[in-house]
């Protein structure tokens, strides 16, 4: 298979194990995504949902949260919008089941550390059975939650890789859309 111009390659994926991307994060967001854990693809590139067949950036466009389709390379353009984008975990790895229970758990208290500095109206959990493992909310259903973390309000979201595909683009985006909405 021939690698497409630009793409990482394998070895450059290898690489990317274990690398950390920084965030996209200021005060005063309205809403802060809170991803799993960045891809391979997304260590590789330094770019949050990088990784080709992730709906991140589409769903973001299709529920009206940008007014054009973003490529994970302008991700610091969300920030004029008032959104950020953070992961529970900072560790690159090639699927996010390579995460345990207690990575979940630590990337929790970063999480809470985060939201007390920077002060987002919203945290917007994309991964419900990680939000659920790392704060534990077993029984937690996607939608605004109840509890607020460190005065924000909660949204769980479904993941928007391509890999789970549990969620299809069209119930995908009315989720987003209906945080957008809340707003």
């Amino acid at each position: 298979m021939q690698r497409v111009p630009g793409s990482p390659s394998r070895a450059d994926l290898e690489r990317a194990r274990g690398k950390g991307i920084p965030d996209v994060i200021a005060p005063g967001l309205d809403v802060l995504f809170v991803g799993i854990n960045p891809s391979l693809w997304s260590g590789a590139v330094g770019h949050h949902f990088a990784r080709p067949g992730n709906r991140f950036w589409r769903v973001l466009h299709e529920a009206g949260f940008t007014d054009r389709l973003l490529p994970p390379a302008e991700g610091r353009e969300l920030l004029r919008r008032k959104i950020g984008i953070t992961n529970l975990v900072n560790r690159a790895t090639a699927s996010a089941d390579e995460l345990d229970s207690e990575a979940l758990r630590r990337g929790a208290r970063r999480i809470v550390a985060k939201v007390r500095r920077y002060r987002p109206k919203v945290v917007a959990f994309v991964g419900m059975g990680a939000y659920r493992t790392a704060f534990g909310r077993r029984r937690a259903r996607g939608g605004r939650q109840e509890e607020e973390l460190a005065g924000a309000t909660i949204w769980v979201l479904p993941n928007p890789s391509g890999r789970t595909a549990g969620y299809q683009m069209p119930a995908l985006t009315r989720a987003f859309r209906h945080l957008r909405r809340s707003l």
